[in-house]
């Protein structure tokens, strides 16, 4: 009776999903702060944006892909409006008064996997500068996301075991532009872009001098997914140790992307 009763029962299996959106063709229209504006083969962009989420189901992911919005020319990076830990999920209020249109959707979306909260004025705060690391959670102070913000997602998260910590960022858009977790307690950073005491109990494994903006990489599982356009900070990296993936995503790049800013990796059951 028992031994049916183990075979016959449903076991739930976690699994990584990750929530994105198609590439809006107003891509062209889109915020920048730190890269010039450049022209953006949209139809390029869209078969990067392809190959990426495609990269992410080849690593096991579950991919969750929303439609694009023609109105929002940031909408398909993801990462900025919508922040998830295990037990919940923060919609914020993004710093560019552009791209705050973009969080319904995202709401919506998101729903079904955590309870949501928001972020509230006065504050701001966008998901490329939260980066965790375990129950470490390290905020960048930027031009997008300010005191107010942090403050409201210590709240949120502190009492559920995190430690919220804030980082100065100077130099680019935000603190995962400057550094970004590697797992291991090792952190792949542009050390000339942030304050680094905050970090001081990690592993720091800097950039190649020659690409400052190889910081942003993505890890999923044992591998290190990243721009292909960074050979020397790559190598850097197999030297390390660590299996590396990279796809090209040069035209979004030119629409201030990075890797991780195209999905919201979280785990569903």
């Amino acid at each position: 009776m028992v031994a049916d009763c183990i075979a016959n029962a449903k076991i739930a299996v976690a699994m990584l999903a990750a929530l994105t959106r198609a590439v809006s063709p107003t891509l062209e229209s889109c915020e920048l702060t730190w890269v010039p504006r450049e022209k953006i083969d949209i139809a390029k962009a869209v078969e990067q944006h392809h190959r990426y989420e495609q990269c992410l189901r080849e690593l096991g992911l579950r991919v969750i892909s929303l439609a694009a919005e023609p109105d929002l020319p940031d909408a398909t990076f993801v990462e900025d409006p919508l922040v998830v830990v295990d037990e919940l999920a923060i919609v914020t209020r993004m710093g560019a008064l552009s791209r705050r249109g973009e969080s319904e959707s995202l709401a919506a979306a998101i729903a079904p996997y955590r309870p949501v909260r928001r972020i509230r004025e006065p504050a701001t705060l966008e998901g490329g500068d939260v980066m965790r690391i375990g129950r470490d959670v390290f905020v960048g102070l930027t031009t997008r996301s300010n005191e107010a913000g942090i403050a409201q997602l210590r709240a949120d998260l502190e009492p559920l075991g995190y430690r919220v910590l804030p980082v100065r960022v100077h130099g680019c858009l935000h603190l995962k532009s400057a550094c970004c977790s590697l797992g291991d307690r090792k952190i792949l950073a542009n050390a000339k872009w942030f304050d680094p005491p905050p970090l001081l109990e990690y592993t720091i494994i800097n950039v190649a001098v020659d690409e400052p903006g190889a910081a942003n990489v993505l890890r999923i599982g044992d591998t290190l997914l990243m721009p292909s356009c960074f050979p020397h900070t790559e190598e850097i990296l197999r030297q390390e140790g660590f299996k590396i993936r990279t796809v090209d995503i040069s035209e979004l790049m030119k629409a201030e992307a990075a890797i991780t800013c195209s999905s919201v990796i979280f785990e569903i059951v």
